[in-house]
């Protein structure tokens, strides 16, 4: 379900910016295209319950990706209204929540000032760091090792931000037979997933039909976010932590790390993968 969406004049996802670029016995005044990061407030029926800083693109995936991946609606049709501003200071994301909603809502309210590189920043306590995850064992999920070994490639192709900054994650929906089949880039790689599972959601799409796939390391977060959609499989091509492992054992879920190429390695539940 997608509601009506006022959006807001556009917003700058890079800036121009004079440096010195050294070698070795040389040096030389260049331009360089730097990401925007821009504080992003969550209002809830027009109180501000976090505010994160990201990417000032695909606004409205990431307020849903990240109203329903930390739990502060539970489905996408609790959001009545949806309407993006951009301030001097920052965008505020504004949802209207059904009654029932936001009644919810106000038992488990949070102000949180999230940095990019922090999934978890803002919460009140230790238990809700380790919240109980999602179970997603019983998701039939089968997909080829050979769409595994292509998949952080095609990402790549869907790196635009990156490629012209150097300094944004992206995350994919790889499904089986058809490759990557959206993508969203962002600062911080918690940023990407939600924008990810928030384009899921707002487009009808399964996150059960497919894999996640991050461009980074995969911590807790990423399990959680991952696991809080119904998605049984997370693909990156670097280390997870773990407690990382932990969770995606514990969840269901399949975890696949170092995948660069042809190579990778399977951390938990591989009878996902076929050969």
């Amino acid at each position: 379900m997608t509601v009506p969406f006022r959006d807001s004049p556009k917003m700058q996802y890079e800036a121009s910016v004079r440096m010195s670029s050294f070698s070795v016995g040389t040096g030389v005044e260049i331009s360089r295209e730097l990401a925007q990061e821009t504080p992003v407030a969550l209002v809830f029926n027009g109180t501000t319950t976090a505010v994160m800083m990201a990417s000032p693109s695909d606004i409205q995936d990431f307020a849903y990706g990240f109203a329903l991946t930390e739990g502060f609606i539970s489905d996408p049709d609790e959001i009545v209204d949806f309407e993006q501003v951009a301030h001097e200071a920052g965008i505020e994301a504004r949802y209207w929540l059904k009654d029932d909603a936001s009644e919810k809502l106000g038992r488990r309210r949070r102000a949180s000032m999230g940095p990019v590189g922090c999934g978890l920043c803002g919460i009140d306590s230790l238990e809700q760091a380790v919240r109980n995850i999602a179970p997603v064992s019983g998701i039939r999920l089968q997909i080829d090792a050979a769409d595994i070994a292509s998949a952080t490639d095609q990402l790549r192709d869907h790196q635009e931000l990156h490629d012209r900054t150097r300094s944004a994650h992206a995350a994919g929906f790889l499904v089986p037979g058809k490759g990557i089949v959206v993508a969203r880039e962002d600062i911080g790689r918690h940023n990407a997933v939600d924008k990810l599972l928030g384009a899921l959601i707002r487009n009808d799409t399964d996150p059960g039909q497919g894999a996640v796939v991050v461009t980074s390391r995969v911590s807790v977060e990423l399990i959680q976010k991952t696991a809080a959609l119904g998605c049984s499989m997370l693909i990156a091509v670097s280390a997870p932590t773990a407690f990382a492992v932990k969770l995606a054992q514990q969840s269901g879920m399949t975890l696949v790390a170092n995948a660069r190429r042809a190579d990778c390695e399977v951390f938990t539940h591989a009878h996902r993968i076929r050969k």
